[in-house]
């Protein structure tokens, strides 16, 4: 068992929720979590309680990506992919990311959508932070161009 906690660009815990850990590498781990909030319209599907997350973090980019998938019968609603600076674990207990505001949500039929631009304009960021953040953007966003990642 893992306990992520997602950080605010001030370091403070926003959410924290637990997952198991399916595999390590020395720059990422990949995280099963379960969708643990009452169920919510979202960018044309319905995220609900029990939805499966695969959730891929990474000591060496700017984002990571969450790969969604339905609680009922496992298919793929989308990809959520937070702009935030590079995961930081201390152990093999904990993970931590500080979220940047922006996200990608990107359609199982390859619809990109970029969300939060607005808080992401009025985010206390340095310059090199937001810089950083944008290009994390246009990686995410060059990736699911050409194809949908396998998150390894």
């Amino acid at each position: 068992m893992i306990t992520v906690s997602k950080r605010n660009e001030h370091n403070h815990i926003t959410w924290q929720y637990t997952g198991e850990v399916l595999t390590r590498k020395n720059n990422s781990v990949i995280i099963e979590a379960r969708f643990n909030r009452p169920d919510m319209p979202f960018h044309g599907i319905t995220l609900k309680q029990g939805d499966r997350f695969i959730e891929t973090f990474y000591t060496d980019r700017w984002y990571n990506i969450f790969e969604i998938h339905d609680c009922g019968d496992d298919a793929i609603k989308g990809w959520y992919c937070n702009i935030g600076c590079p995961a930081v674990w201390d152990d093999l207990d904990s993970l931590s990311y500080i979220d940047l505001a922006l996200d990608l949500w990107v359609t199982p039929a390859g619809v990109l959508t970029v969300l939060d631009e607005d808080e992401f304009a009025l985010a206390d960021l340095d310059d090199s932070t937001r810089a950083n953040a944008l290009q994390a953007l246009a990686e995410l966003q060059t990736l699911f161009v050409s194809c949908p990642p396998t998150l390894d």
